[in-house]
C-alpha cells in the first residue's frame, strides 16, 4: 500500500517522500513502532480495543509482529495525505481563517491537553475519546515553544492544506484498515461504549472520526522527534 500510493503521488507530482529522501522515508518505518506501542500502552488503561487470537503467539513472537506491523503506520498516513494533497481543491487552502498565536496560547493548549489526560485516567469510560486530541495539543503546544514545525503555525497563516490533507490520508488509511482487518486472524476487536453501532467492518461508524486527530498527532510527534534529534532539514520532508 505505502508504495503504491508513493507511486500515485510521483505520477501526479514528479516526487513523493520515497523519491525525496530515500532515507528518511524509511526511517519514518523506525519512528512509527514507538509512537504506536505509545497508544498500546493508553489502550493497556482505556481497554478500547483488544486482539483476538493474541493467545497464539509467545509475548517476544507477539512483540516482533506487531512492531512489524506497527512500522506502517506513519508511512501510509503520511503518504495518503501527500496524494490528498496533489488535488487542486487542496491546493487552493491557502486563504482560509487564520489561527491567532499569542504568547499565551501555547500554555493554554498545554493545559488543555493536561486536563484531558487527567480526564481519561479519572474517569477512561467516559472520556476515551480525549485519548486522540490530548497528546497533540501536549505534543503540538511543545513543538510551537520550542519553534519545531508545527501545524499551528500553518494555521496562523490560514493554511489549512496540511490538516486537510492529513485528516483525509488518514481517514482512507483508517477505511482499508479496517478492511484488511475484518477477515483477518489474528484481528482487533473494538469495545468503545456508547457509539457502538453502524459497524463499517468492526469499526464503529462514528469511531472513524478518531482517525482524523490521529494524523494530526503523528505530525507533531514526527516533528518533536526530529526536533529533539536535531534532523532539522528534514522539516520540511513531510507535507
Amino acid at each position: 500500500y505505502c508504495l503504491f500510493v508513493s507511486s500515485l503521488v510521483s505520477s501526479r507530482n514528479r516526487s513523493s517522500l520515497l523519491t525525496r529522501n530515500c532515507w528518511a522515508y524509511l526511517g519514518l518505518f523506525l519512528i512509527s513502532i514507538p509512537i504506536w506501542w505509545l497508544f498500546e500502552l493508553i489502550n493497556w488503561y482505556t481497554k478500547n480495543w483488544f486482539y483476538q487470537g493474541r493467545e497464539y503467539f509467545s509475548s517476544m513472537e507477539f512483540f516482533l509482529l506487531s512492531s512489524l506491523s506497527f512500522s506502517v503506520v506513519m508511512p501510509a498516513v503520511f503518504g495518503t495525505a501527500e496524494l490528498v494533497g496533489t488535488f487542486s481543491w487542496v491546493k487552493k487552502l491557502t486563504t482560509g481563517p487564520r489561527f491567532t498565536l499569542y504568547p499565551w496560547t501555547t500554555r493554554i493548549i498545554f493545559g488543555a491537553g493536561l486536563l484531558m489526560m487527567l480526564l481519561i485516567a479519572l474517569w477512561p469510560r467516559y472520556y476515551f475519546p480525549l485519548v486522540w486530541c490530548s497528546l497533540y495539543l501536549i505534543v503540538e503546544s511543545i513543538n510551537t515553544k520550542l519553534d519545531y514545525r508545527s501545524l499551528l503555525a500553518h494555521l496562523s497563516q490560514g493554511d489549512w492544506r496540511q490538516v486537510v490533507s492529513l485528516g483525509l490520508g488518514s481517514l482512507i488509511c483508517g477505511f482499508f484498515w479496517e478492511l484488511w482487518n475484518y477477515y483477518s486472524y489474528p484481528k482487533w476487536i473494538y469495545n468503545i461504549p456508547y457509539v457502538d453501532f453502524m459497524h463499517v467492518f468492526e469499526m464503529p461508524l462514528l469511531g472513524y472520526l478518531g482517525y482524523i486527530p490521529f494524523a494530526l498527532e503523528l505530525f507533531a510527534l514526527y516533528h518533536f522527534a526530529i526536533g529533539i534529534t536535531g534532523k532539522n532539514h528534514l522539516n520540511d520532508y513531510v507535507l
